[in-house]
């Protein structure tokens, strides 16, 4: 992994780490992830990263729609057969950085989004 040294505004480093905290990330996470985003969408000319975010992105949208339609096809699986993927996954460590803390923020955000 390589490291950067960057010189910016403190006000834009603090509108940065208010998101990164928001967001329930390190200001590190967030910034590699809007530069990730910026960096994907590079070939869009004269767009800047607040046109970027505020503007649904299409892949998004059509990911979003495979994947309902996928789970209409699929249907519902009986506690039995969840139990048994579930037994038979495999089991991963997850990155130092992701945190129980972080995790469990997701994992209320995006129950507040369900609801």
């Amino acid at each position: 992994m390589s490291r950067l040294t960057l010189r910016l505004p403190e006000t834009l480093h603090q509108q940065l780490a208010q998101v990164a905290e928001q967001e329930g990330v390190s200001l590190n996470q967030y910034i590699v992830y809007a530069l990730t985003r910026q960096s994907v969408n590079a070939p869009v000319r004269g767009l800047t990263i607040d046109a970027i975010s505020a503007q649904p992105d299409p892949e998004i949208e059509r990911q979003r729609s495979l994947f309902e339609a996928l789970k209409g096809e699929l249907g519902e699986a009986s506690p039995a057969d969840i139990k048994a993927i579930l037994a038979d996954r495999d089991v991963v460590s997850c990155e130092p950085e992701l945190t129980t803390e972080t995790i469990d923020r997701l994992r209320a955000k995006l129950q507040a989004i369900k609801h």
